[in-house]
């Protein structure tokens, strides 16, 4: 069994130390420090469900090594939901557009729009599908979340949101 190392580093906005072993994932690293909103679904980088931003880019925490995370910013949907004017109104409107129904891919998808839009993200629906395609939904087909992801795109073209 391998010794533990300790990390550092700012996770929702406060700093953070975990001891892990070196081949533990962040995905396993935050859950095992009770960031239960970063979902767990096929540990291979397949299903999206992990995603987090790690200095500001959507990245599947299943198939990032914590180690490598020393020193770095990771942001959860529940802690970007708190902090960052943005995501809670992309959070309001998955609900508003009826984008979650089981709710499991909801974290990782309001992730992953969250930095296309941030990245410049436009009102374009095939865009947009680009954005997700590395997260997969098993209920809605989609449609509903790029209708969310749309309409606050087209808020932020219209300067409705900053």
């Amino acid at each position: 069994m391998c010794d533990k190392i300790k990390i550092n580093l700012v996770v929702n906005g406060e700093p953070v130390t975990f001891e892990v072993q070196p081949h533990v994932s962040l995905l396993r690293a935050l859950r095992d420090n009770y960031y239960y909103d970063v979902k767990c679904g096929c540990e291979e980088g397949d299903c999206g469900t992990c995603t987090v931003l790690l200095d500001g880019i959507a990245t599947k925490s299943c198939i990032t090594l914590a180690a490598a995370c020393e020193g770095h910013e990771v942001w959860t949907d529940k802690g970007l939901g708190y902090n960052d004017a943005l995501a809670a109104r992309l959070q309001a409107a998955f609900v508003e557009c009826g984008s979650i129904q089981c709710g499991f891919c909801s974290p990782g998808m309001i992730v992953a729009g969250v930095h296309y839009l941030k990245h410049g993200g436009k009102a374009d629906r095939r865009a947009i599908k680009r954005s997700i395609s590395g997260n997969l939904c098993r209920c809605t087909g989609y449609v509903k979340i790029v209708d969310a992801i749309y309409k606050v795109a087209q808020e932020i073209e219209r300067g409705a949101l900053a």
